[in-house]
Formats: C-alpha cells, sequence, structure tokens
C-alpha cells in the first residue's frame, strides 16, 4: 500500500546544506554543499532534476553518473556515494570548490603563487594522461567548468558528462548544445572542415590550451583571443603554443607535455611540486629517503600554501610517525605545520603524537622535543604534564649527554607553571641540587641557577624558605664565574620572597663575600645588588610601618605573578639559558671538566672524607657566619615598592664571552690553588637548614672553601700585631688586618685593580689561625679523652678473662 512507500532522499545518508547552492559551472548540474548525516562531514553533492522533455540531457546526466562511479584516480573527483530515483539524480563526492569560484576568492586575498598553479595544471595533465592512455577514453570537456579544487588545494577533473571512448566503439562524441561549453571545441571540429583528428589525444589538449590561458587571463571571450598569451609565464609560452596550434598533429601526447614542463628551467620544475610528488610516492620510498625528504621540508613549509600544509603534509607527517620509522626528523615540520591549527584541531592531531613521543628512548627524539616544547606547551593540560611527561622528561637531569641535561634544565621554564605540588616541591627541586652541586659542566649548573630564579615563585612558601637562599649562596661559590653571577641575579629576582631577617642575616654576608670576586662583572653585580638590598633595608628602617608592604609576598601561595622581578630577569635569563650551555661546552670541552679535578687534602686520620666537590680556581674568601633565630615573621609578603624591575641586570651571554678568553687561565690557575678545606663538625654552614634532602641531592653540600697552606706574603701583619689604639693587642684573627696597608708603604692601586697579594694574604692569615685553633680543640678533647679513661682504669683495675669471681 502506498502508506508504506519510503521515501529515498529522506533515507539518503547525505543531506544539503540549506545555504543556496554555488555558483555551478556550465552543465546540467547543480553544486550543492552537504554533510553526512552520521558525522558530521562535509561533502559536495551535484544535484540533476528530471525535466519532462529533457530525455537527451537526463541521458547525459547518467552517462555521467556511470563514468564518475567507475573511475577512481587521484587527480579525478572522488566518488562517495549516488542516488538515482525517478525524479532525480544525487551525485556526493568529496568536498570541492569550482576552479572559477575558487581563483576569485584566492584573487582578493593577494592570488595564486605560480608554483601553486604549476602543481594545478600538473594534476589536470596527469589526469588526462590516465584518460587518454590508460582508459582509451576521451573527456572532450576539458575547460574552467569541468575542474575543482578540494579543501588541500589540489585540482580534481570532474564534467565527465560528454566523455566517449578514443576506440569509437560507443558512437562519436555527444553533443552538447550548451554554447558556453562548446566555444573550447577545437577549430576542425568547429569549423566542420572535414579535417581528420590524426590523434586521439589533440581534442583535448587544444582544450587544455584554453584552460591555461583562462588561468593566467581570466575567461575566454573567444577563440582568436588564444593568439596572445597575455600573462602566462614564459617558461610555458613554448609549450602553450603546441598546445593551441591550428595542426592537429603537433599536439603533444599528455605524458610528453608533463616530462618537457618537468625538464630543468620549466615551468612545473620547481620545490613545490617535488614536494608534492613525494608525498604522493612516500609509501614505497626508501627510509633513507624519507629522513632526507623531512630533514629538508621544514626549510620549504613556509612558502608552501596554509590549506597544502594542514590537509595534505600534515596527514603525511602523522602517518610517517605511527607507521614509519621517520623519528625525530618529523618534528620540526610537524611543529610548523601545526602553527596552522586551531587549539581543538591541535589537541586532536599533534598533542596524542607528542605524548607518544615522550615516552621514546630515542635520544635524537627527546632533544628536538626539549628544544621546540614552547611551540606545544600551551595545548597540554596540566594532569597530562604531571603523569604522562613529566615522568619521561626527569630522566633527562641523569643523563650522561650534557645537551640532553641542558635542554631539561631549559624545559623547566615551561613546565614548571603546570606541575603539581610533589612534581614542583619536591621532586624537580632534588634534581635541580644535584645538578648545581654535582654536574661537571659549569654551564649547566649556571643554567640550573637561573632556571631557579626564574620559577621561584611557583614554589610553595616553604619550599621557597627552604630553597632559595641556599642555592644561591651556593652557586656564589661556584668555580664558574657566570654561576656566581646567575646567584648574585637570582637574588635579585626574587627580591621580594626573602624577609628582612633573611636579607640581613643570609643574603647581604654572601653578597659581601663576592665583592672581592676575581671577575669584575661578578663584583659589578654584587655591589648593585648590595645597595638595592641596603636601600630596602634602610627604607624599613626609616619607616617601620612599610614592614607588612616590603614582606608581602614572603608567605603568599605560589603564583605566576609574585614573580615580578623575574620578568625583568627575562633579559639576561633566556638568553643564557638558550645558548650559554651549547656555546660553552662546545668551545672548551675540557676545560670545564677539568674545574672539578683539583686534588684533595688527605684527611686526618679519623674525620669521614667529605665529597669531592669543585673547588674554586682562584682564592675565594672563607666567611662563615653564624645565622641568628628569626623572629616569628608577622609580615604577608613583599614589595613593590622597591626597584628592582627597573634594573637592568646584563647579559650573561656577553659576560660568557670574558669567560671564554679566560678559560685556560682559569684552569691553569685552578691547578695551583689550595684544595678543599675539611669542614669542622662543629661548624654550621648557611646552607646547612636545608637537610631534608638525602646526601647525593641536598642545596646543603655547597661548593667547599678552598684552603691554603702557604705562607703569609712577605709585610703582611697579623691582626694580632696591628695596634688598635687600645691597650692590650687583639688576641683573634681579624679579617680585616691585611687591608690596613699605610699609604706609604706601598702605593695605591687603580680604581679598578684588585691587590691580589693583600687578598691572598687575608685568606692565608684567617686559615691559618682557624686551623691552629681546631688542632687547639682536638688536642683539648683528646686530653680529656685520656683523663677520663685513666679515672675509670684507677677505680675499677684491669679485668683479666678467665678470672673467677671467689666467695
Amino acid at each position: 500500500m502506498w502508506f508504506f512507500a519510503r521515501d529515498p532522499i529522506r533515507d539518503f545518508p547525505f543531506e544539503l546544506s540549506p545555504e543556496p547552492p554555488e555558483s555551478s559551472p556550465p552543465g546540467p548540474w547543480v553544486l550543492h554543499r552537504g554533510r553526512k548525516k552520521a558525522t558530521g562531514s562535509a561533502v559536495s553533492i551535484f544535484v540533476y532534476d528530471v525535466k519532462p522533455g529533457a530525455e537527451e540531457q537526463t541521458q547525459v546526466a547518467k552517462a555521467a553518473f556511470k563514468r564518475l562511479k567507475t573511475l577512481r584516480h587521484p587527480n579525478i573527483l572522488a566518488y562517495i556515494d549516488g542516488l538515482e530515483t525517478e525524479k532525480c539524480l544525487h551525485m556526493v563526492t568529496e568536498a570541492v570548490t569550482p576552479l572559477g569560484t575558487y581563483l576569485k576568492a584566492r584573487a582578493e586575498a593577494g592570488g595564486l603563487k605560480e608554483q601553486e598553479l604549476s602543481w594545478g595544471l600538473h594534476q589536470i595533465v596527469k589526469a588526462l594522461s590516465f584518460l587518454v592512455n590508460d582508459c582509451n577514453l576521451i573527456h572532450s570537456n576539458v575547460c574552467m567548468a569541468a575542474v575543482f579544487v578540494d579543501r588541500a588545494g589540489e585540482w580534481k577533473l570532474g564534467g565527465l558528462d560528454y566523455m566517449y571512448s578514443a576506440q569509437g566503439n560507443g558512437g562519436g562524441p555527444p553533443q552538447k548544445g550548451i554554447p558556453e561549453l562548446e566555444q573550447y571545441d577545437p577549430p576542425e571540429l568547429a569549423d566542420g572542415s572535414g579535417r581528420t583528428i590524426k590523434e586521439k589525444w589533440s581534442a583535448d589538449m587544444w582544450r587544455l590550451g584554453c584552460l591555461i590561458w583562462e588561468v593566467f587571463n581570466g575567461s575566454l571571450p573567444r577563440a582568436a583571443a588564444l593568439r596572445n598569451p597575455g600573462k602566462i609565464p614564459k617558461s610555458l609560452v613554448t609549450h602553450y603554443c603546441e598546445l593551441v596550434g591550428a595542426n592537429p598533429k603537433v599536439r603533444p601526447n599528455p605524458a610528453h607535455f608533463l616530462q618537457n614542463c618537468r625538464a630543468p628551467g620549466g615551468f612545473m620544475n620547481n620545490r613545490f611540486v617535488e614536494t608534492n610528488l613525494f608525498l604522493e610516492e612516500i609509501q614505497i620510498k626508501e627510509p633513507a629517503e624519507k629522513q632526507k625528504f623531512f630533514q629538508e621540508l621544514s626549510k620549504s613549509l613556509d612558502s608552501f600554501p596554509e590549506d597544502f600544509c594542514r590537509h595534505k603534509v600534515l596527514p603525511q607527517l602523522l602517518t610517517a610517525f605511527e607507521f614509519g620509522s621517520a623519528g625525530a626528523v618529523v618534528l620540526t615540520p610537524l611543529f610548523k605545520v601545526g602553527k596552522f591549527l586551531s587549539a581543538e584541531e591541535y589537541q586532536q592531531k599533534i598533542i596524542p603524537v607528542v605524548v607518544k613521543m615522550f615516552s621514546s628512548t630515542d635520544r635524537a627524539m627527546r632533544i628536538r622535543l626539549l628544544q621546540q616544547m614552547e611551540q606545544f606547551i600551551q595545548y597540554l593540560d596540566e594532569p597530562t604534564v604531571n603523569t604522562q611527561i613529566f615522568p619521561h622528561v626527569v630522566h633527562g637531569f641523569l643523563d650522561t649527554n650534557p645537551a640532553i641535561r641542558e635542554q631539561t634544565v631549559k624545559s623547566m621554564l615551561l613546565l614548571a607553571p603546570k606541575l603539581n605540588e610533589a612534581n614542583l616541591n619536591v621532586e624537580l627541586m632534588k634534581h635541580f641540587a644535584r645538578l648545581q652541586a654535582k654536574d661537571d659542566q659549569g654551564p649547566i649548573r649556571c643554567n640550573t641557577t637561573v632556571c631557579l630564579g626564574k620559577i621561584g615563585s611557583y614554589l610553595s612558601a616553604s619550599t621557597r624558605h627552604r630553597v632559595l637562599t641556599s642555592a644561591f649562596s651556593r652557586a656564589t661559590k661556584d668555580p664558574f664565574a657566570p654561576s656566581r653571577v646567575a646567584g648574585v641575579l637570582g637574588f635579585a629576582a626574587t627580591h621580594n620572597l626573602y624577609s628582612l631577617n633573611d636579607c640581613a642575616h643570609k643574603i647581604l654576608p654572601v653578597l659581601c663575600s663576592l665583592t672581592v670576586d676575581p671577575e669584575k662583572s661578578v663584583r659589578d653585580q654584587a655591589f648593585k645588588a648590595i645597595r638595592s638590598f641596603l636601600s630596602k633595608l634602610e627604607s624599613v628602617s626609616e619607616d617601620p610601618s612599610q614592614l607588612t608592604e616590603v614582606e608581602k609576598d614572603v608567605h603568599a601561595a605560589s603564583s605566576p605573578g609574585t614573580g615580578g622581578a623575574a620578568a625583568s630577569w627575562a633579559g639576561w635569563a633566556v638568553t643564557g639559558v638558550s645558548s650559554l650551555t651549547s656555546k660553552l661546552i662546545r668551545a672548551h670541552p675540557t676545560t670545564m671538566s677539568a674545574e672539578t679535578s683539583v686534588p684533595q687534602r688527605p684527611v686526618p686520620e679519623g674525620n669521614p672524607a667529605p665529597a669531592p666537590a669543585p673547588v674554586p680556581d682562584t682564592p675565594a674568601t672563607s666567611s662563615h657566619w653564624e645565622t641568628q633565630e628569626e623572629d616569628k615573621d608577622t609580615a604577608e609578603d613583599s614589595s613593590a615598592a622597591d626597584r628592582w624591575d627597573d634594573e637592568d641586570w646584563g647579559s650573561l651571554e656577553q659576560e660568557a664571552e670574558s669567560v671564554l678568553a679566560q678559560q685556560d687561565d682559569w684552569s691553569a690557575r685552578g691547578q695551583g690553588s689550595g684544595a678543599g678545606q675539611v669542614s669542622h663538625p662543629d661548624h654550621k654552614s648557611p646552607e646547612s637548614d636545608w637537610s631534608s634532602w638525602e646526601a647525593e641531592g641536598s642545596w646543603d653540600q655547597g661548593w667547599q672553601e678552598p684552603s691554603s697552606l702557604e705562607p703569609a706574603p712577605e709585610g703582611t701583619r697579623l691582626a694580632s700585631e696591628y695596634n688598635w689604639g687600645g691597650a692590650e693587642p687583639s688576641d683573634k684573627g681579624d679579617p680585616f688586618a691585611a687591608l690596613s696597608v699605610r699609604p706609604s708603604a706601598q702605593p695605591r692601586p687603580d680604581a679598578d685593580s684588585w691587590g691580589e697579594d693583600n687578598w691572598e694574604g687575608l685568606e692565608a692569615e684567617s686559615r691559618q689561625m682557624k686551623a691552629e685553633l681546631a688542632r687547639k680543640k682536638r688536642e683539648e678533647r683528646r686530653k680529656e679523652i685520656e683523663a677520663k679513661r685513666a679515672e675509670k682504669k684507677a677505680t675499677k683495675g684491669p679485668m683479666k678473662l678467665g678470672a673467677r669471681k671467689l666467695d
């Protein structure tokens, strides 16, 4: 019964878009946009409505439906589905746009590049070659109306309405009956002179010439206009003239036409066409060829169309990584193409690949990922970073390759804002402590300090209080000069995170010791930092009500906004982090590893041997101070009233240049310096308050102070011999005794010179006095123990083995 009948259009799995149809090319078909009902993917739907009295056009439409359904070629419009009823015909194809509409839209946006046009024409000629040479079919409708463009910018040949067999078994060419299409017919058919066509491709090659003319010059007004090439490129004019020659015998075969245009200097001999041809055959290429191709692809992507990169290059890159052996070379072009994607597309296509790459053991891939992390870090969410990426990244801290360790440290600048409490404040700090204390590469120790200063604002308040002062204090004792500079600037970048007690009792004493550093760059930064910290203390001293405002950030929760000074620090930190390590490691690989090879002084019997640590190559002042108990902080956070954000802290890379020039001299002097001093067990260093980490990765294992057993230089007076104006001479060593030099005894040094002899005398005297005091204490302790033992023996007497107690 009629009410059981089903509407085939309603059950069709595709539906037409409510938008009006696009400007359809001449012919029986009307082009509509559409989508698949199940997935919503875009398609194009060609619709023909059967009209009474138009049986000839209906037969043409049905023939085109059949041809498109059976022909499969990359350069021919791809058939997806179809519907044939008594009232209409529907042909569903890939989503395409008519070439005329596409060229007009691109002209408004600046026009197509010549390389894009060359590839488009290459595709149409290749489709004609397939039809003529492989299928023995004559297209008979090659024109602007029969060419369509997909979303990747690929040209597709359609308009199969008037196709016929070249062997003549299906009859001659059908009549078009449409003037807009008949103007592209060759003269031997139009004038009816009876001239025979000697080659089966002659008519289609004439029409190809008309298409080339329209692509460069616009709509063809009449056939006589073909005599003037117009804007056709010179490299194509010669071959174009062969196509539109009056003699059909001289028109080339499509395959020969392609070969001629691909010759050196030809119109289709360019990088864009070569890239497309390689991508079409990439599945059968050798692995070595793929590697070379992907390495060179990144340089060319900037000149390629955006649509081509998104829809053609990207799928091939993802396939090459997923199923091929391309490896790390895919990363650079992959991230370049990723710039053209929306955030949603990036999450769907790129991020799953990136997460999988981080689990790879290939060092080349790991270092490429770390180097280019800034290109995709914004698309990573925190759970993904903490559970799938960070556990793999931290292995780089323990890698034997310095380049891997360097890139891992640098990547923490980007990962830190997304790390959770445990990974940031526990795991990461443990690795940073190990690197700063034990890494044999000075630039990596320097970068660790730089990175810690940059991420200080993300740390919790308790971690900041426990870590920052100790870490930066250790950096100021590093034998590598840029590391000492980084320590000073680390204090500067995180100045708002310290209480005034820390500034006065911990930070300023450390900075003051750097005012006599052998490197002028270190001294300059130290003086600048001291002045700023002093001005901060002085301002609170003048107005105690400012204390709360100055210390408002000290106990604040971790927040990106608390690191205001870190932004000004970026002027040198980013530069230093990006190139300093690689430059110094490659320039002087042996020098930096030699700075830790200074022999250690023999350890007295009975004392534990200290862990090996780098020793400064030049004598450093041995200044230890007793830390005072801090009052309970009542402040809330730190101050914006200081001037750190306006300070220009210089360029670490400039300092590195001077380091490179003096590196060999440092090593030579370092070998002759004193060995590491054995610290007294009763003495507590400023770093010893952070003892929660295990021994191998603790910030407490700072750079050990050098000790010198050399006698004081001649003429240097001990502090006990100097008369300070009192009745009795002082019996304690005074570190300023060596600085008390009478003007008549020695000439005054220049303003920029530093009396190294005086500093060495001061250090030698101070060390000798401390060594003497330590020896006396040990001697007194030994006598005490012996006295106690003698007293025990006298009271009880010696016991003999085997003696029996008698009644």
